[in-house]
């Protein structure tokens, strides 16, 4: 050999070409076997053996312990989960399988994320949504906290634990895309009980708020035009941008549903809108003094008569006809019609301002390169009867189809035809290439609730609706209730 490593006489290509071959066999007998491992350690739907767990919790409980062998090993076979859960998921319907995570108080405690992301992984999920922001509450650490919401973790001591940017971290090393889930219109009820937020609340023709509506007391929605209301939240998206999760959810577009004959909005004093800055904002949407004082009348007394519509002809004589945005008048407009428009202008208004504080929400995730979503009930836009509107007045149908678009797929029937029903009815309003992530509600291996298994759902939408290659499952709590309860209730001192 001339020089130790290419044989005397071999043209420099040969060895080229040789080495080639060679780093391919190597390449391909590599893939092979994370093939092999992968099969080896997961089963349907990406579900790792129980093997393969129980092995990984070991080594997560001597890593808890101070064992620098365990640890170094726990850590390498997280790595190799993770390698493996890509492996399946690409080859595995559905592509993207997701679950709805809320994280609680105690786990800060050391090794908490590690074992509900563990948890998660051996699921076969490959994306994780958690909450960051619920009942009045926010994922953040107290010492950086811009918000008006108080943190989740109050305990003295864990002042500066970040929940969000750990699960971030921990997620990503797990091969985890890990999504910020955040209410949106619904403040909660602590912030509704603040003096200097009133103003904020949203309120129907009655004087209500969602508080006395909906009676639950975890239902505070806010005036989606109110300017306080904007700054707070958008402070809050910054805030939680600032940690960079794979995508931000945008949950709770919409106003309040009551119950029985107040889930359906009738007359305009069903609607949302009496709060001083939606209201205003309906005036202003006047063309003409004609039209503003028609509006005012309108929605001070729930309708205008005959009487009202001359009246205020002849106090503006000087203009033709009342006059507002979307308005095409007619020389046969009667106070009739007038007051079928102005029931459209009121509605049109409502859906307006939910529309309107999304795209605000969205801004800052977006400018950040972060992909953002819309959670939605896929029955939350409907008409109902004559004239009348599901009172929550989601008009989901005209997010943006730059969004990703997450219904709540959560029809109970006994079977899967409801739950079908929902995904198609969104399929077939989306945009050509909006991405779709249908949100299930059950449990793996049975029915629960008149809710088929997880499996069964899946099933029958990837058989009927192919297009779609994400779901997501709600939620994390209902797959092993009992550690959720010990998680939630347990007592950090």
């Amino acid at each position: 050999m001339s020089n130790g490593l290419v044989p005397r006489g071999w043209h420099w290509r040969y060895y080229y070409r040789s080495l080639v071959a060679a780093l391919l066999t190597s390449s391909i007998i590599t893939q092979g076997y994370v093939a092999k491992t992968a099969q080896a350690q997961t089963a349907a739907y990406c579900h790792f053996t129980d093997d393969a767990i129980a092995q990984k919790e070991s080594l997560r409980q001597g890593a808890i312990k101070g064992n620098p062998d365990f640890n170094n090993r726990y850590k390498a076979i997280v790595k190799q989960h993770a390698d493996v859960l890509r492996q399946c998921r690409d080859r595995t319907f559905p592509q993207d399988q997701a679950i709805w995570l809320r994280l609680y108080a105690c786990d800060v405690r050391a090794g908490a994320i590690d074992e509900i992301l563990d948890r998660i992984v051996n699921r076969g999920y490959n994306k994780v949504y958690v909450e960051v922001f619920s009942d009045g509450q926010v994922l953040l650490p107290a010492s950086d906290n811009p918000t008006p919401w108080p943190p989740v973790v109050r305990t003295p001591g864990y002042e500066r634990v970040d929940l969000l940017a750990q699960t971030i971290q921990k997620g990503h090393e797990r091969g985890l895309r890990v999504y910020a889930w955040m209410f949106s219109m619904n403040f909660g009820y602590r912030y509704a009980q603040r003096r200097d937020r009133q103003s904020v609340l949203a309120r129907n023709g009655r004087g209500q708020t969602s508080l006395s509506y909906v009676h639950d007391q975890s239902q505070a929605f806010i005036d989606p035009y109110n300017n306080q209301a904007k700054t707070d939240y958008y402070q809050l998206v910054q805030a939680v941008t600032k940690r960079r999760p794979d995508g931000v959810l945008f949950d709770y577009i919409r106003y309040p549903r009551g119950s029985g004959s107040d889930s359906v909005a009738t007359k305009v004093k069903d609607l949302w809108i009496y709060s001083d800055a939606s209201r205003q904002a309906l005036y202003n949407r006047a063309l003409n003094n004609q039209g503003r004082e028609l509006i005012q009348r309108y929605v001070q007394d729930g309708s205008i008569s005959a009487g009202d519509v001359e009246s205020v002809k002849t106090r503006y004589a000087n203009e033709s006809t009342p006059m507002w945005q979307g308005r095409s008048p007619s020389e046969s407009d009667s106070a009739a019609s007038l007051n079928w428009q102005l029931w459209q202008l009121s509605v049109a208004h409502a859906a307006q301002g939910v529309l309107d504080f999304l795209s605000m929400a969205t801004l800052p995730v977006q400018r950040a390169g972060i992909k953002a979503g819309a959670v939605f009930f896929p029955d939350g836009n409907q008409v109902v009867g004559q004239g009348g509107y599901d009172s929550r007045l989601q008009p989901w149908d005209h997010f943006s189809p730059s969004l990703e678009w997450h219904p709540m797929s959560y029809g109970v029937c006994g079977h899967t035809g409801c739950i079908e029903s929902l995904v198609r009815r969104v399929v077939d309003k989306a945009p050509l290439n909006t991405k779709i992530t249908p949100a299930l509600a059950g449990t793996w291996g049975k029915s629960v609730s008149n809710r088929p298994s997880l499996e069964k759902q899946m099933q029958a939408i990837r058989q009927r609706i192919p297009n779609v290659s994400g779901i997501s499952h709600f939620a994390f709590s209902w797959q092993d209730p009992q550690f959720d309860r010990d998680r939630k209730f347990c007592r950090l001192q």
